[in-house]
Order: C-alpha cells, then sequence, then structure tokens
C-alpha cells in the first residue's frame, strides 16, 4: 500500500513538475492564413442569377453570363501582383474563419443572386454559399459581397472581358 502510494505521488510530481500550457482554440483560428500569399492560393467564384459567372482561378478562365443567349467561356488569368491583392483582402475579411452568412429573418425574395466560393490555401480547400434569396443581408454576407465586386470590377477591366459580347435580356 506505501509503495503504491509512493509510486503514485512521484508520478503526480513528474507529470506536474513539467511546464504545461493551454492552448484554446477558436473556431475563426482553425484555418489561419499565412501572411505571404501560398503558391498554391487559387478561387473559383460563381455567382449571379443561377451561378452563371464564374471567376476560376485554378483553370485560369472567366465565364460570363449572357442572360437569353447563354453564357461564353473565355480564358483570363489574373496577374500575380492582383492575386496577392486579392488574397489580401481575403485575409481582412478573415475568409478562412466561420461565417454567418443566413440571416435572422423569414422574407424570402425571388428571383436572387447566388455566389459560391471555393478557395485553396496550403493544400486546404474553403468552401461558403450566399444565398441572396434572404430579404436582410448578414455584416459577413456584405463583406463577401464587396470582395466579390472588386474581383469583378478587376476582371471587367481586362481587354479580353471588354471584348466579350454584352448580355442580352434580363431575369425576372
Amino acid at each position: 500500500m506505501i509503495k503504491a502510494l509512493f509510486l503514485m505521488m512521484a508520478m503526480v510530481i513528474s507529470v506536474t513538475g513539467c511546464k504545461s500550457e493551454t492552448i484554446t482554440i477558436e473556431d475563426d483560428d482553425i484555418q489561419v492564413m499565412p501572411n505571404e500569399m501560398p503558391k498554391d492560393f487559387n478561387f473559383s467564384l460563381q455567382f449571379g442569377f443561377y451561378k452563371r459567372n464564374e471567376i476560376n482561378t485554378f483553370e485560369g478562365t472567366v465565364t460570363k453570363d449572357l442572360i437569353e443567349d447563354g453564357t461564353t467561356t473565355i480564358k483570363l488569368s489574373l496577374t500575380t501582383e492582383e492575386m496577392k491583392d486579392i488574397y489580401t483582402k481575403m485575409k481582412e475579411i478573415n475568409i478562412t474563419g466561420s461565417k454567418e452568412l443566413i440571416p435572422d429573418t423569414n422574407c424570402m425574395q425571388q428571383p436572387h443572386e447566388e455566389d459560391e466560393w471555393e478557395i485553396r490555401i496550403n493544400h486546404e480547400t474553403i468552401n461558403h454559399y450566399i444565398s441572396g434569396s434572404y430579404c436582410k443581408t448578414t455584416n459577413d454576407a456584405k463583406e463577401f459581397y464587396k470582395l466579390r465586386n472588386y474581383i469583378h470590377r478587376v476582371v471587367r477591366s481586362k481587354e479580353e472581358y471588354k471584348n466579350l459580347p454584352k448580355a442580352q435580356g434580363g431575369y425576372e
């Protein structure tokens, strides 16, 4: 009995004698974005009505919704500097963290736009989906819309995109 008590005390002393730290990981900290843009950083952003527009840096393509005339897809790559700027903006809104994208409302609207994001950072894929069917928009969704609009402006400024046909018609 004394031997067992002595053995237990020795184990407690050896365990508590070691320095220990408790690390708390919040949901938003699970996937931390590196300061520098990783070599494998890419994204696909489908957006608009029926998600018929797409900016896809994995494939180096852009798809434009021509509405009544279908869609058209072209090869279009962003420069390294443009990708770095986009990466920085994603880091600013902590795009890898948990997001509140569904508002607290029962009000719905039709037709509506949708955004679907697929982002690869350091061999990990992050997906986000935002539905414009709600009458209200969360702050996180507003950040995504702001980022989407920035990326779309960058793409629209390129000659290849400017040469695409104009969309005909509209959605009701």
